[in-house]
């Protein structure tokens, strides 16, 4: 299996297996990288606060309960942290899915549609950004508990978190939403060859891409 990257064609049938593994880039780029990750996610705050305000108005109608969603996900060194969203599906005391099991489209609300598909939904994890827990691109976190679960069917799996995970990143937008464990593994592997290969230009590639999506709607 190969994917294209401005670097060039990249083998990732030989992936590394641990988070000793090689890292594209150098450290002018991942300085570089944090610079633009906070100038944006500040830039950014003013539109966080207005989608906040206006889903104070509109979630009593039409996505009754908390305004934000707030979930354990498995960061950079496998370490937890609490990864924020605005609530699109019906609240829940605990997360009962499991990882081979598809997203209970049933609790998403008619709002919540709204939001996942603009991934406005996605916006609050510009404050992790802020907090030094994601990047604006790299491999998206997993929910905790599946996040464990990987680690023990997947080898490469673990050396994907060597880097910050990202709000998007190369494996969603070129494979899209990943269920299962099949699919991780294809997922891992993407987020792989972007962490071998990384520089401006890929990430320049993947903003873009993201772009595409919001505004063809391609959102889960």
């Amino acid at each position: 299996m190969s994917i294209q990257s401005p670097a060039g064609v990249c083998d990732v049938s030989q992936s590394p297996a641990n988070s000793s593994g090689p890292v594209g880039g150098s450290s002018a780029f991942w300085s570089g990288k944090r610079v633009i990750d906070v100038v944006v996610s500040l830039t950014l705050l003013p539109f966080l606060a207005f989608f906040a305000l206006l889903l104070v108005v509109l979630n009593p109608r039409f996505n009754r309960g908390p305004l934000f969603f707030q979930q354990k996900r498995m960061g950079q060194g496998l370490v937890p942290f609490t990864a924020l969203k605005f609530r699109s599906m019906q609240p829940v005391k605990k997360v009962t899915r499991r990882v081979h099991e598809p997203i209970e489209n049933h609790r998403i609300t008619s709002l919540g549609r709204i939001l996942r598909k603009t991934r406005i939904d996605e916006l609050p994890q510009i404050l992790n950004v802020l907090r030094g827990e994601m990047s604006l691109i790299g491999p998206r976190p997993d929910f905790l508990d599946h996040a464990r679960e990987y680690l023990e069917h997947i080898p490469e799996y673990r050396a994907r978190h060597v880097i910050r995970p990202g709000i998007s990143g190369f494996a969603q937008v070129t494979l899209g939403y990943a269920e299962g464990i099949d699919a991780t593994r294809a997922k891992a592997t993407a987020d792989l060859a972007y962490i071998r290969n990384a520089c401006f230009a890929l990430d320049a590639r993947i903003f873009w891409m993201t772009l595409v999506t919001v505004f063809m709607r391609r959102g889960a």
